[in-house]
């Protein structure tokens, strides 16, 4: 099975089991990642932003325009920051890191 390795915002690196098929806020949530994801992966939100791990950023899908709009609403956005909801895990990217952010920005609560 691949794996896949989260790096909370203390730089505490873990590495987990990554399910082909499953999204990268998924597999978070299944291991107890703190990696919020509001609106549950229907991309309307920001709150599940990643940030990819340079070395595996190309060898990632190409954002679609939607994400990239979500994206734009994330707290400390990168060249590498992507939805971790729209990271499908594949065999090709076992071993993929990501850092998560040291904060989110959940437009969807009500003020």
């Amino acid at each position: 099975m691949p794996k896949m390795t989260f790096i909370n915002p203390d730089g505490n690196r873990v590495e987990v089991d990554a399910p082909v098929g499953l999204s990268v806020m998924e597999i978070a949530h299944r291991n107890n990642i703190d990696l919020e994801g509001a609106c549950e992966g229907s991309l309307a939100c920001s709150t599940c932003h990643v940030i990819v791990d340079p070395e595996w950023y190309d060898v990632l899908e190409a954002a679609s325009e939607d994400e990239e709009d979500m994206l734009d609403l994330a707290f400390g956005l990168t060249h590498t920051s992507r939805l971790g909801c729209q990271i499908k895990m594949t065999e090709e990217l076992d071993g993929l890191t990501v850092s998560l952010p040291g904060a989110t920005r959940n437009m969807m609560v009500d003020k």
